[in-house]
């Protein structure tokens, strides 16, 4: 049976939950009794995942839209629709992500793909929602990063490998964005009562790398009988999403739902400020990015 719902029913979001992680923390959260929004790319999936959820947790307050994260007008559109249906947001799970393949191909926004999904949306997603997010008592917002981080680079002037261009570098490279613009949201949240965390989830056998046709894809799908299964990868994710008392450590990075230090960069205040700065001014160009102010926006 589900858990016994309290006064205020809690409203979590979260993206890429058709499958994997995002799939088995929608289901462990309607479990706790929380309605569930999962913004899916398939309906079919999407739709075959509600139903499974729905049976497993005996809560019917389940529900998709479809959204893909690549195309940064889907995604302000699907924030608009998500503020007209609820009346409050209590948390925000950026879970969706790829990894590309060996080639470089841009979004019909002219973005690297990978920097599209896994960085460009985990921020416009979090931005345009955060309105909503101020109305509720107390809001977290998690972000599924990696320990592929520690590959990663920031450089301002090859921010989307347009030189260089590697799968791995692309991925790496998105990972320490998510930890970069976490550490930088918590700065600007702080006082406001959101909070926000990332993690690492382990090498979980998801469908990650389904649609890469890269050596990195190709080998990540051959060793997926060695990674964890979804239900262990997706146990950070489910912790820093219900855990109390955890608020002081927003802009944290965790690992097996215990904090640890990302790498150097991602600890750099002055380059996770840069990084915003640069990422609103790319955002600028296609939306109105400002039209969701951050608590502390400069």
């Amino acid at each position: 049976m589900s858990e016994k719902k309290a006064d205020h029913q809690k409203i979590a979001v979260i993206t890429g939950a058709n499958s994997g992680i995002g799939k088995v923390t929608a289901r462990e959260l309607a479990k706790k009794g929380y309605r569930i929004i999962m913004i899916c790319r398939n309906q079919e999936k999407a739709e075959r995942a509600k139903q499974e959820i729905i049976f497993a947790s005996e809560n019917r307050d389940v529900d998709y839209l479809l959204c893909n994260l690549d195309r940064m007008d889907e995604i302000r559109e699907t924030a608009g629709k998500i503020s007209e249906m609820l009346p409050t947001l209590d948390l925000l799970v950026n879970n969706a992500g790829i990894v590309a393949d060996s080639k470089r191909e841009t979004t019909e926004d002219g973005f690297e793909v990978t920097f599209a999904v896994n960085h460009l949306a985990y921020f416009l997603l979090t931005k345009e929602l955060l309105p909503l997010l101020h109305k509720a008592e107390s809001v977290r917002v998690v972000n599924v990063a990696s320990e592929a981080h520690r590959a990663g680079k920031f450089d301002p002037d090859n921010l989307q490998l347009s030189k260089g261009y590697g799968t791995v570098k692309a991925y790496g490279n998105s990972k320490l964005f998510n930890i970069m613009f976490t550490r930088e949201l918590a700065k600007r949240l702080e006082g406001s009562g959101v909070t926000t965390y990332s993690l690492h989830p382990g090498a979980v056998s998801t469908n990650l790398a389904s649609d890469s046709s890269s050596l990195f894809g190709w080998l990540f799908n051959m060793g997926k009988m060695f990674m964890l299964s979804p239900d262990k990868g997706a146990k950070t994710t489910i912790w820093l999403s219900v855990a109390e008392g955890i608020e002081g450590k927003s802009g944290g990075y965790f690992k097996n739902s215990k904090e640890v230090k990302p790498s150097r960069i991602a600890q750099d205040d002055q380059a996770c400020r840069q990084l915003w700065t640069m990422t609103e001014e790319l955002l600028g160009e296609f939306v109105e990015v400002k039209s969701s102010p951050f608590v502390g926006d400069k």
